[in-house]
């Protein structure tokens, strides 16, 4: 920020540092899939927007402006940095302030949209309609047109979170914790029911706004970029079994975009909150990242995944391996022959390169070299694949073969001399992610081959 004509420096600076720096532990953003252009008379579009250092779908990295409207809040959550009961400077912004901040950001080409949520401040229902007031004036006083993701806030009035879905591109409600039990552990002010309430509302805002639309081709948008939840992972002692039960339940009754998971930081030093020795659980995390998109994009349910007899994931293994090798009676799959859904099961095999697949194989019998091109991960997928009814390597179908040459570098079979070469497993195994991104930026942006 720059200092204000007459001396002095602008108050919004040390707001801003505040209050940018207590959401950083809200992950529950994404790309909105919102595409609205600029008509000429306002100020900037949304098309495929998202999340400071996240890809949208058509590859670009976009960026928000990320703030808390106050870390001011009346709950006392154990987990929380803003908890009311902590002694940490405060601070709240005016309607005014968020929008000044939105449009010198986006006029300066630094973000592209605005997330915006918030402590609770007085009671629910004030705190959602100084969101509700902010997004307006951006909307209608300053016509901006850029993505706004708006937090609803549990406890409101119902009319101000269908207020917030017309002016907003996309609406989260955080879980913040897996389950009922753990909420009353830790957020004993906070309970399921008021998360869910607001949550069932926009699903509903969403339905009947379809509906409007066909009728009516330019009514307003409610929440046109659907909504999001965020659960922490590790501050209760729910299993990966119990995580994934809630995600399919929620995207199967609430219809979410997103679900979000956030590794257990502990950030107050409660006594009530486990002292995580290893640090913050980021490979758990990172699994059920992996776990979550097979059951979005991949066909696969959460107990084909896990069950109570086998409740955590195998850090060693992405999910679909883990599947897969426990599973081989499945296998090999016939490349130039198993049909679409079976293509998806195999570890190295994403959406896009099992499409190609089954559109390149009615003109051609396809080889290895074949799906090299198309964009197979080939190290993982050659213990599970035939093309013509040939292996591309004399390969064992064994479930601690196949196990030891996935985890360990030493056994894992390197490619010959047909161009293939061999390089350690990675996120990033498709090339589409390079340069220096921070741990965080990884896992959301771990939307690669599994």
């Amino acid at each position: 920020m720059q200092y204000l004509a007459g001396g002095g420096e602008d108050p919004l600076k040390g707001k801003l540092e505040i209050l940018a720096s207590a959401a950083k532990y809200d992950v529950a953003c994404t790309s909105s899939g919102t595409d609205r252009h600029n008509d000429g008379t306002g100020t900037g579009n949304c098309f495929a927007a998202g999340i400071c250092h996240s890809f949208s779908s058509d590859g670009r990295c976009i960026s928000l402006l990320k703030i808390l409207f106050t870390n001011e809040c009346i709950y006392d959550c154990k987990y929380c940095i803003n908890r009311a009961s902590n002694d940490v400077p405060r601070a709240a912004f005016t309607p005014e302030e968020v929008v000044r901040l939105t449009l010198e950001f986006y006029r300066r080409n630094y973000i592209e949209g605005l997330f915006l949520s918030s402590g609770i401040i007085g009671n629910p229902s004030l705190t959602m309609e100084l969101l509700c007031r902010t997004v307006w004036l951006l909307r209608n006083r300053y016509q901006f047109n850029g993505y706004v993701h708006v937090k609803a806030i549990p406890g409101a009035d119902p009319e101000l979170i269908r207020a917030a879905g017309f002016l907003a591109d996309r609406m989260s409600v955080n879980l913040e914790l897996p389950t009922a039990e753990g909420l009353r552990a830790l957020a004993p002010g906070k309970h399921r029911k008021n998360i869910l309430t607001p949550m069932r509302q926009i699903q509903t805002g969403i339905r009947e706004n379809q509906s409007d639309l066909v009728v009516y081709r330019n009514a307003p948008r409610f929440v046109g970029g659907g909504q999001a939840t965020q659960m922490i992972i590790g501050a209760t002692p729910e299993n990966d079994w119990q995580i994934l039960q809630v995600t399919e339940s929620l995207y199967q009754k609430f219809e979410l975009k997103r679900v979000f998971y956030s590794a257990f930081v502990n950030v107050t030093g409660d006594r009530a909150l486990p002292s995580l020795p290893g640090g913050p659980p980021l490979l758990r995390e990172h699994r059920l990242y992996q776990a979550d998109w097979l059951l979005r994009f991949y066909g696969f349910q959460a107990s084909e995944l896990l069950d109570e007899s086998r409740p955590f994931f195998n850090v060693m293994l992405d999910p679909k391996e883990d599947w897969a090798v426990r599973h081989l009676e499945q296998f090999p799959v016939e490349i130039r022959r198993a049909p679409l859904e079976r293509l998806l099961r195999v570890p190295g095999i994403g959406v896009k390169s099992a499409r190609r697949i089954v559109a390149a194989r009615r003109n051609a019998d396809l080889t290895f070299q074949d799906l090299k091109k198309i964009g197979v991960v080939l190290k993982r997928a050659l213990y599970f694949i035939t093309c013509g009814g040939k292996m591309m390597y004399p390969v064992k179908l064994e479930e601690d073969y196949i196990v030891r040459n996935l985890t360990d570098v030493r056994e894992r079979v390197r490619f010959g001399s047909d161009g293939m070469t061999y390089r350690q497993m990675s996120l990033f195994d498709d090339g589409r992610f390079t340069g220096a991104v921070s741990a965080a930026e990884q896992r959301q942006a771990a939307a690669g081959q599994f």
